[in-house]
């Protein structure tokens, strides 16, 4: 169990890490967290239904101290077992709930939760409003502009109205909509046109409301130029891929003077954190799938993401032959 810290809604998150499933889990975090210690965040999207029944609570409930701010995001549609789920994340020591009304999985929607829960208003407030008297974290949703047919603007003003009255504290809005039928969850993250406008004007007419943008983001100056129309900004594939590319977050969303880490500082740090894992019998690949993408657009990347990758698959990478690469880069001045 994690100490409760408070770095929670109250201070504005200017920029979070999107939770995103078989990518988010907390290696990843670390890494991010070695990148940012400003950004938000978050877990995969965990199912309350599982959490609740499960005797594996411990494994997806678990994270690593370093990672705060931290937010947990939930799937589900039954008050009650959010009920449970929410009381769970407290004493666990997350920082937020995140309820999520905006995954277009055909597995997900057919749990009735996700994007298809959108089109049932009166039940996502009922879920929030369990979320919000089970405990004292700040409780967030994240959504489309619309599912299928349901996608003016008047449906979304309504929905966000009805949910702001359930009592959530912040709104990550897609700015695409969900399109259940015919489209695949890869392809409803990039097929569904954006439409920053639309989500402009949902906070132009809902100023008082906590309102974070996402979708299609891939830089840092976009987030920034977003930053003075929305509250906050959401970065979901693009943060994954090219992490490094996100280095300096902290000196352009947050005003920190630090200097940016390079791809060896960031892997030097990690050196104990990946030692202690696999001390504890956990696989070299669990990290390091995600340490590859931190060297790209280099000499002979592909090369060293090779070596890491074949010896991690292999079971064969230690931590002496991790810093032998990783001094490599660091000559290169990487």
């Amino acid at each position: 169990m994690n100490s409760v810290h408070t770095n929670s809604i109250k201070n504005i998150h200017k920029l979070s890490i999107a939770p995103m499933m078989d990518c988010t889990d907390k290696h990843f975090r670390m890494i991010m967290r070695k990148i940012s210690s400003e950004a938000l965040l978050y877990t995969e999207m965990i199912v309350a239904q599982s959490l609740v029944y499960t005797n594996t609570k411990e494994k997806l409930l678990d994270f690593n101290n370093e990672e705060h701010p931290i937010s947990i995001q939930f799937g589900g549609d039954n008050p009650q077992i959010l009920k449970e789920a929410a009381r769970m994340a407290q004493d666990w020591g997350y920082d937020e709930i995140n309820f999520n009304v905006g995954c277009p999985s055909p597995r997900v929607c057919s749990g009735n939760f996700g994007a298809s829960l959108m089109r049932d208003p009166k039940k996502v407030a009922k879920c929030i409003e369990s979320l919000k008297n089970s405990c004292s974290l700040p409780v967030t949703i994240k959504h489309r502009i619309g599912v299928d047919d349901d996608d003016s603007f008047r449906y979304l003003n309504n929905f966000v109205r009805d949910i702001a009255n359930a009592g959530a504290d912040r709104f990550t809005v897609h700015a695409r909509k969900a399109i259940l039928k015919g489209l695949n969850p890869k392809q409803n993250r990039t097929i569904p046109p954006l439409k920053y406008d639309i989500v402009k004007k949902l906070k132009k007419l809902n100023p008082e409301l906590l309102i974070e943008i996402n979708g299609g983001f891939h830089n840092i100056d976009e987030s920034v130029k977003a930053l003075s129309d929305f509250d906050g900004v959401m970065i979901g594939r693009s943060v994954y891929k090219y992490p490094l590319r996100w280095s300096e977050i902290d000196q352009k969303v947050y005003g920190i003077n630090t200097k940016p880490k390079s791809a060896s500082d960031i892997i030097f740090s990690l050196i104990p954190y990946i030692e202690k894992h696999l001390n504890n019998g956990g696989k070299s690949w669990d990290i390091c799938k995600h340490l590859i993408n931190l060297v790209e657009s280099i000499p002979k990347a592909k090369v060293w993401r090779n070596q890491i990758s074949t010896k991690s698959i292999k079971k064969e990478l230690d931590i002496e032959y991790l810093l032998k690469l990783t001094s490599r880069l660091e000559e290169m001045g990487y």
